[in-house]
């Protein structure tokens, strides 16, 4: 791998797992706020689904951060993604005249990040990463 290839993969676990540790954060601060968020969007169970959206943000961005167990916290990222993308960026189901477009949006974001995490799920987390300390 060259340096080129080192500092893209270090730049982009650095920037995946920010985007999971904020919001995980900002859901602790908010967590009556997002939970009847989520309720409007028929989650069910909120609590516990909210509570384990927490500590999975939180533990596995931190894990793609440090490149320890990288692979595995991208791959249930990926999976987290998607199941928020469907509960919350349903655009198909909303009304006429609801926010089609921005949920759209966010919904394709969310698609492209899980691409990301899908590539980093099957490439790894190069060598500057907790799991390649030996090699």
């Amino acid at each position: 791998m060259n340096i080129f290839e080192t500092a893209c993969l270090l730049g982009g676990r650095l920037l995946l797992g920010l985007y999971f540790i904020l919001p995980g954060l900002q859901k602790i601060v908010s967590f009556d706020a997002m939970s009847q968020y989520m309720a409007q969007h028929n989650v069910p169970v909120v609590t516990p689904l909210l509570v384990l959206t927490i500590v999975l943000q939180l533990s596995a961005g931190l894990a793609i951060i440090l490149g320890f167990k990288g692979r595995i916290a991208a791959f249930i990222l990926a999976g987290l993604t998607l199941v928020i993308s469907v509960f919350m960026h349903n655009f198909w189901n909303l009304p006429e005249g609801g926010n089609v477009a921005h949920e759209t949006q966010n919904f394709v974001k969310n698609m492209a990040i899980m691409a990301g995490l899908l590539i980093l799920s099957a490439r790894g987390t190069g060598p500057f990463s907790l799991d390649n300390r030996t090699k």
